[in-house]
């Protein structure tokens, strides 16, 4: 299983930082680093050169129990397709990747990559830069069968032709029912006087606008300005009050575990972990809807192995793949069809996980689950700056 410590990891800043640098260079028209689609492309060198270069974030693949080296479902793409995978955990960050490899990208030169994984609101950049390629979606046949049809079609990226999920997951509510002792059910929920001084948000704007707007009646699929605007009014009077305890990155675990705090907005794979500790936390997706996110797979400008790089990307939509995957990370498993994969194994905990909606939403909590419009380079420099001064950042 995946430790907690990953998702400590797996966060950009929401500042603006060398991403805000670039927005504020696009103006109005075409961003002056924007790469057109017909130079995206270099030769592919994988039919003579058999291996590819796949850039990870730390914890964030399943790994032999006794080989720490060892990575099972990876080693099995390698022997089965003679490819040599040079696997790295260099991502630690968004805005921090970004940056690493944007000078190569931006003066139309190889990253050295051929795979990389990013959020998708940090996917949005790089689509709108032009800076990753289309898939061939023919030669990815288990992608175009298996994607969860939730994960299909982001405002990003329609169709996904430039992404696939990796693993996915929900930004919803985790709370001590026990120490509460009341059901949480609406976001509103958590404004009720008996949580006031006892309540953290996730500091990131990214990571924590849409659950809050949600909880104002808003569609993320289409939010406005004006929608962005009266949320952060709102959470600007709570702070005043004192009702929210502080604006946190991973470390609402600890607070909740602890006590110290009763409620938190969370993200579904630290609960699964948390409640394995700890029976009395729970976790919600609220009447008025939870935010799906992905992690995604992209294949850089110019990367020397692509067509290797989509057949491991199409490796993992094999059901018994995605299975394995997901038995050891524990977040929302981008292919449904590897739920009965789980449910057939001898292995009872292994079995159970098909159980788990945090793993394989039910459909009732699938009917509250939506992708949220990305926020635009332009509204970006704004957005940021007025969610920084509200969470002190």
């Amino acid at each position: 299983m995946a430790d907690l410590s990953r998702r400590a990891l797996l966060r950009g800043t929401g500042g603006l930082g060398v991403t805000g640098a670039l927005a504020a260079m696009t103006g109005c028209g075409v961003p002056p680093a924007y790469v057109g689609a017909a130079d995206r492309g270099g030769p592919d060198r994988s039919a003579r050169d058999r291996r590819l270069v796949f850039a990870n974030w730390p914890l964030y693949i399943d790994v032999d129990d006794h080989h720490k080296q060892r990575r099972p479902t990876l080693d099995a793409f390698e022997r089965r397709n003679g490819i040599s995978v040079t696997y790295t955990e260099e991502i630690n960050d968004n805005d921090e990747f970004f940056g690493k490899i944007s000078p190569a990208l931006m003066n139309h030169q190889s990253t050295g990559r051929d795979l990389i994984v990013m959020s998708d609101w940090m996917c949005a950049r790089f689509v709108r830069l032009g800076w990753v390629q289309e898939m061939d979606r023919a030669a990815q046949p288990h992608v175009a069968r298996h994607l969860d049809p939730l994960l299909r079609s982001p405002h990003f990226d329609p169709g996904r032709r430039h992404s696939v999920p990796w693993q996915s997951g929900i930004t919803g509510i985790a709370y001590n029912r026990k120490k509460l002792g009341r059901e949480i059910r609406h976001t509103a929920d958590l404004w009720k006087n008996d949580l006031r001084g006892r309540v953290t948000l996730l500091s990131g704007l990214d990571e924590s606008f849409a659950l809050l707007m949600q909880g104002d009646g808003v569609d993320i699929t289409r939010w406005t300005a004006d929608d962005f605007h009266r949320m952060t009014d709102r959470i600007r009077r709570l702070v005043s009050r004192g009702h929210i305890r502080r604006f946190t990155g991973n470390d609402y675990i600890k607070d909740l575990d602890s006590g110290d705090v009763l409620a938190a907005q969370a993200y579904s794979g630290d609960v699964i972990q948390l409640q394995a500790d700890n029976p009395d936390i729970e976790f919600v997706v609220p009447e008025e809807g939870a935010e799906l996110w992905a992690e995604s797979l992209l294949i850089p400008d110019l990367a020397e192995h692509k067509r290797n790089a989509e057949r491991l990307i199409d490796y993992y939509y094999r059901p018994e793949v995605a299975a394995d995957l997901a038995a050891w990370v524990n977040y929302v498993c981008p292919v449904p069809a590897a739920r009965d994969v789980l449910a057939s194994s001898r292995d009872r905990e292994r079995a159970a996980l098909a159980e788990d909606p945090l793993i394989f939403p039910d459909d009732a909590m699938r009917k509250r689950l939506a992708i949220a419009r990305d926020i635009t380079s332009k509204e970006r420099a704004e957005f940021a700056k007025e969610w920084n001064g509200i969470v002190g950042l």
